[in-house]
């Protein structure tokens, strides 16, 4: 598909770009280039291929789900100013 001149204008103008009338010419054979390239690849039969989560094969190594810490709550609720049946008591901020 061949872009022309006007064209570029409309798009210029619907994106609030800037474009000099120099750049016209250069602006319409790359965006031309691009819907070629587009229209070449939608050309391509993917009906076997499966869809893949990621471009690359590759997988993420994942640690274990296993506690590693010990449980500190007493030690940081003996600290709080307010705390009752485990849970930290603050001021009402909402009406």
């Amino acid at each position: 598909m061949a872009v022309d001149s006007k064209t570029v204008v409309d798009m210029a103008h619907l994106a609030r770009i800037a474009v000099s009338e120099d750049d016209i010419p250069e602006i319409a054979a790359q965006m031309s280039q691009v819907l070629a390239l587009a229209e070449k690849m939608a050309a391509v039969d993917t009906d076997e291929l499966a869809p893949m989560a990621h471009p690359l094969d590759a997988s993420q190594p994942l640690r274990a789900d296993a506690v590693t810490e010990t449980d500190q709550r007493e030690a940081f609720q003996a600290i709080a100013p307010a705390v009752d049946k485990g849970l930290y008591l603050v001021p009402k901020v909402i009406e």
